[in-house]
């Protein structure tokens, strides 16, 4: 599977974002020679498992011009390096308690000249900065994720979508949901994206 894949979903990338897709699978590739960040048998579904997957919450929500995203626990990136070629010019921090991962996205980053990319070796609780959105894909769950960043919110909100958290999670979230006390709304990504793997997964939508 190649990066033309994306097109199927978003046909209006631009030829510097198609190019940077594109580039992608090499830099991860090499990147995950040297230090794990994705795994071994994902690599060559790097653009469905990962890209396109990151790319879920683009299905959701359009992030506006210098708006700010806070990405936990990125690892080697995902959502946030795809969400960023996305929307070049929303700020989008990336941080993750591993300082290994942190250099693959710097590195990824700088190869692909994001200049809205910020990475961080730290953990969310330690970010003092105030965000629209936090993303995140299934660190743990929403109970234990909630206290790290509930205090992280600009107060006031300019997107559609009231500032929150867009959390990728799979499977039946129904007790986590409830465990959590949030209100929570769920989105199917099969509603948007073919195949078998999308069929588990969701992105959940939580105002703060």
């Amino acid at each position: 599977m190649t990066s033309d894949f994306l097109l199927k979903y978003f046909p209006d990338l631009t030829s510097q974002q198609q190019d940077q897709f594109k580039q992608l699978q090499q830099l991860y590739r090499f990147w995950n020679e040297q230090i794990n960040v994705i795994s071994r048998k994902d690599i060559d579904l790097l653009y469905e498992r990962h890209v396109l997957h990151s790319l879920g919450i683009a299905k959701i929500i359009s992030f506006l011009p210098d708006e700010k995203v806070l990405d936990v626990g990125t690892g080697g990136g995902f959502p946030g390096i795809p969400l960023a070629i996305l929307f070049p010019a929303t700020r989008f921090h990336l941080v993750d308690s591993i300082g290994k991962k942190i250099k693959v996205v710097k590195e990824v980053s700088q190869r692909l000249g994001l200049q809205n990319v910020k990475a961080t070796h730290a953990r969310a609780e330690d970010i003092d900065e105030k965000f629209d959105f936090v993303v995140s894909r299934a660190v743990t769950q929403l109970k234990d994720f909630y206290p790290w960043v509930k205090n992280k919110f600009n107060k006031q909100s300019k997107n559609q979508l009231k500032n929150g958290i867009l959390y990728l999670k799979g499977g039946d979230l129904t007790q986590e949901i409830a465990e959590s006390g949030l209100d929570v709304k769920e989105f199917l990504l099969s509603d948007f994206f073919t195949g078998a793997f999308f069929e588990t997964k969701n992105v959940i939508y939580i105002t703060i």
